[in-house]
């Protein structure tokens, strides 16, 4: 009985327990490692001159997966096991790792041997490469003006001293990678540390898998595949730059798209999901493009970007919807973005109710005099409102006198559909602070309660999913949903003819978005 329930609970690849361990610089789990591995043209393992990178080595769970099927494939062409490992350990796998813990973790599931010239080794390297084939320097930042010229890190927050992790990685600090190996790699594979704080507000973090990407890229292998947050498709700080080269590259083979992070890395939120793709050097086509939910994938063959558009869209059903809502519309004046404020609608920040001296301003009430303008905002993670005189001096007044809808800044998760927000219909005289964005301005009453209640349709609510793909609800998610006449109110079944979807497209919105009251 015991040894029955030893083995089902049991498991043995330590690496599959490691990676449920870290939620900042996420590990691969081997079972996910081999999906990403199959990508690739499988007679590369059958060749005694294939090169393989990880240039973020974390649990080197991609190199000892490599390594397996290395082994295998040149079975016939090195007949002697012995022979065979020390010709894949010196000659094809090669990495660099992230830290120095993990370039022991590395070296010991790789080599079996944390110390690659000692006799445990599986392949001992000579005492002059006592690191074997999987490199770690400690490095620093190069520090300009606060900021880390390379990788944007924040100088108060990683400017550190030996006794803490720096988080300079090699790779994307100005590493000459073909002087270190002396080669150039076939093949560049790994999962990239994702973020680094930068030193903003509210724990911002800047993206920096992005730049192991295009260092990749720079070193021109024959193939590379990593994965990645799925955010770089819409939205993402100093993202645009990258995203634009990614979804115009006709190089990008394969994509596979999992909205659901922990579908992938158990227990591990992201934000918008993941991805991981297959950069191949001599493809030039459309993409094969696998969505993942739950045990069903839809496959789809296409370019991953729309004519005349700038982001990924994940959703196929999507994009047919929204090629005939904007058939015959000009997206640039007719878009709902139009209407929608930028942050601070007023200049007001988040913090303004707790000491609105800190912005060069008088104090505020927490009772109304007559004909004080009412302020909307948060105290702690209350919605509250204060008011002020008419003559205080607003950074910000030419919203004001019109009435509008107050939306929350951050709304949902970034799943398909979840846009549910508490919105606030205001009028003449009512303001907000930066926790809110502003819609309008309407001329009515009934034009703003018309206009809210459009934002409750399940059509509205698919549009905004084509550029949602976290918390965030800045202007930039209603650039797909068109504005409407809002003398008078809109229901879906309206929208669904004024539009033309058919009922399979009604169906894919109809069981994809739950009703808002």
């Amino acid at each position: 009985m015991e040894n029955s329930l030893f083995k089902s609970v049991y498991n043995p690849d330590v690496l599959s327990c490691i990676a449920n361990l870290s939620n900042d610089e996420v590990f691969t789990p081997p079972e996910l490692a081999n999906k990403i591995i199959d990508m690739l043209p499988q007679e590369l393992f059958e060749n005694p001159d294939t090169t393989f990178l990880d240039p973020c080595c974390k649990s080197g769970v991609f190199l000892r997966e490599i390594a397996k099927r290395l082994i295998k494939g040149l079975e016939k062409q090195i007949p002697d096991l012995e022979k065979r490992i020390e010709h894949i350990f010196s000659k094809q796998l090669f990495g660099i790792a992230i830290t120095e813990l993990t370039s022991l973790l590395s070296r010991r599931s790789v080599y079996c041997s944390k110390f690659p010239s000692s006799e445990f080794s599986a392949y001992q390297f000579p005492e002059d490469k006592p690191q074997g084939n999987i490199i770690y320097q400690r490095i620093k930042h190069t520090w300009k003006d606060g900021k880390c010229i390379y990788c944007g890190a924040s100088q108060s927050e990683y400017d550190r001293g030996v006794e803490l992790e720096t988080h300079a990685y090699q790779f994307i600090h100005n590493l000459d990678v073909n002087k270190v190996f002396n080669m150039k790699f076939d093949v560049i594979i790994g999962n990239p540390p994702y973020q680094l704080s930068d030193g903003g507000a509210q724990a911002s973090a800047k993206p920096i898998y992005n730049l192991f990407i295009e260092q990749a890229m720079k070193l021109n292998p024959r193939y590379l595949t990593m994965i990645i947050p799925a955010r770089w498709y819409t939205g993402g700080k100093g993202l645009d730059a990258f995203r634009d080269k990614m979804i115009n590259d006709k190089r990008v083979r394969v994509l596979h798209d999992y909205a659901d992070a922990s579908e992938c890395f158990s227990g591990v939120e992201i934000k918008g999901g993941v991805c991981y793709f297959l950069w191949d050097k001599q493809y030039s086509g459309e993409c094969e493009i696998y969505k993942h939910k739950g045990n069903e994938i839809e496959k789809s063959q296409r370019f991953l970007v729309e004519k005349g558009e700038t982001i990924f869209i994940r959703e196929n059903k999507l994009i047919s919807i929204m090629r005939k809502v904007w058939a015959n519309n000009n997206i640039e004046k007719e878009s709902f973005e139009t209407i929608v404020s930028s942050m601070k609608p007023y200049g007001l920040r988040g913090d303004f109710f707790k000491d609105p001296s800190k912005y060069g301003l008088p104090p505020i009430k927490e009772v109304a005099s007559d004909g004080d303008l009412r302020i909307l905002g948060l105290d702690g993670l209350k919605r509250v409102y204060r008011y002020i005189p008419q003559d205080y001096p607003l950074p910000k007044r030419d919203l004001l006198n019109d009435y509008k809808i107050f939306i929350p800044r951050n709304v949902g998760s970034g799943e398909f559909g979840d846009f549910t927000p508490t919105t606030v219909i205001a009028s003449p005289k009512d303001l907000c602070t930066e926790t809110f964005v502003q819609v309008g301005p309407f001329h009515s009453m009934n034009e703003a309660n018309n206009a809210d209640n459009y934002l409750r349709t399940k059509f509205f609510r698919a549009l905004i999913s084509i550029r949602k793909q976290d918390q965030g609800a800045s202007k930039a998610i209603y650039h797909f949903v068109p504005i409407q006449d809002f003398s008078k109110s809109w229901t879906d079944k309206e929208l669904y003819e004024k539009y033309n979807l058919t009922q399979e497209e009604i169906e894919f919105i109809e069981s994809m978005i739950t009703s808002m009251e």
